[in-house]
């Protein structure tokens, strides 16, 4: 690209964009690079990173706070959307265009000729990164090493970052390609490549955020959850903002081997790809809004708003956040959720999720009606209903019977 004399680079201190960075100084000569972290709680991954952009060649870093923005306005709208791709609670995949939002801002305000990106040209984050820059800067250059360099492998980064001396946190032999923020972890690379290897669930340092089921207590945990409209808004008892309380959970499911999850998904570019999550919080708060759901939600509603959930899942997953139809669904959910207040009670078990009990104002569940006992529900009812609402199957029937008598 000719012209380019600043670049803004959506960074993390992680391989890719160590090793981009002086890549950018030699392949753009003369240009200025500004560094952009988008801290979405990754937590330590952040310590001494505005050393480390500055020594590899960055003028400045940006470190930005959009945790809260990232829980508030992409977890929970997908949460209670009840969206999952593939069983993936999407981490990456809500995380990618709340980053990109804030790198666009940055780039504006720092008047940047382009932005530039870690992505590979095999993954999903390329897309999510690029389709949020088009919508709020569309006249945006976008850089791409993966897509130009001759680097072909991981282990060429390293080598080139050896030949440097760019510091590196990671070695050869733990070279999982990871992503972390305050929802998830992935793992993807190495042993998991071949999805006839297990995870190495139990080996020291693979797990961060839980522990395999294996080593959980041998006693259940119980956990209660509140929500109003959708959204958690206690915990135990606790008045909670949506951020603490998936942090708690976190711990809490964590320590209980909750949220694994290993999965061979479909990419948008049209691979198959395995890895490994751990969404500890997430899980067991799916669990949890999708159990209160059951009873403040009427059959329709719910059967429809299930078949939606896979519509924003794919939305999400593609990078189509910042769409007309992701909007128009979000509202959708939102009227869904007027009625969705109460309390959810679980219990946690090496691994396992169990319902140990559920409340609401708004519970559509009578027991007076479903009761096996004496209740006011006239069985007799069901004659009818059964007659009328098999009539076209009866009527389908006798016509076939009488095809059949005139062979």
């Amino acid at each position: 690209m000719e012209g380019i004399k600043k670049i803004v680079l959506a960074y993390s201190g992680g391989l890719d964009t160590s090793v981009i960075i002086p890549w950018l100084k030699e392949n753009y000569p003369g240009c200025e690079v500004i560094a952009v972290c988008g801290d979405v709680g990754q937590g330590k991954e952040t310590d001494g990173l505005e050393a480390k952009a500055l020594k590899t060649g960055a003028s400045k870093l940006y470190i930005e706070d959009l945790t809260d923005e990232y829980v508030n306005d992409y977890i929970i709208p997908t949460m209670k959307a009840g969206a999952k791709y593939e069983s993936y609670l999407l981490g990456t995949a809500t995380a990618r265009p709340c980053i990109a939002k804030r790198l666009v801002e940055i780039a504006l305000k720092e008047g940047a000729d382009a932005v530039c990106h870690g992505c590979t040209g095999k993954g999903n984050d390329q897309v999510r990164f690029e389709l949020t820059v088009q919508h709020f800067a569309p006249g945006m250059k976008v850089i791409a090493p993966w897509r130009e360099w001759d680097l072909k492998s991981r282990e060429d980064e390293i080598d080139y970052a050896e030949a440097r001396n760019i510091p590196l946190n990671i070695s050869r032999e733990t070279n999982y390609s990871k992503d972390k923020n305050l929802w998830h972890l992935s793992h993807e690379g190495l042993d998991l490549e071949d999805p006839g290897n297990a995870p190495q669930y139990q080996k020291p340092g693979f797990l961060e955020m839980c522990v395999s089921p294996m080593d959980a207590p041998d006693q259940p945990t119980y956990v209660t959850l509140g929500f109003d409209k959708g959204v958690p808004v206690s915990l135990d008892g606790q008045a909670l903002s949506a951020k603490q309380i998936i942090l708690k959970l976190n711990e809490i499911g964590g320590a209980n081997g909750i949220g694994l999850l290993d999965l061979v998904e479909n990419r948008l570019v049209g691979m198959k790809s395995r890895g490994l999550y751990e969404t500890p919080g997430g899980t067991i708060l799916y669990k949890a809004h999708n159990l209160l759901e059951s009873i403040c939600l009427d059959k329709l509603v719910a059967h429809k708003k299930q078949e939606l959930a896979i519509t924003f899942a794919d939305l999400v997953y593609n990078g189509q956040w910042f769409t007309p139809l992701r909007e128009a669904l979000s509202a959708f959910v939102d009227k869904t959720q007027e009625r969705v207040t109460g309390t959810v009670k679980l219990m946690l078990y090496k691994g396992n999720i169990l319902p140990a009990g559920l409340w609401s104002d708004y519970s559509l569940y009578s027991e007076e009606i479903a009761t096996f006992g004496e209740s006011d529900y006239q069985q007799s009812d069901a004659a009818g209903f059964i007659n009328l609402y098999g009539l076209p199957i009866k009527v389908q029937a006798m016509l076939d019977q009488k095809l059949a008598a005139k062979k």
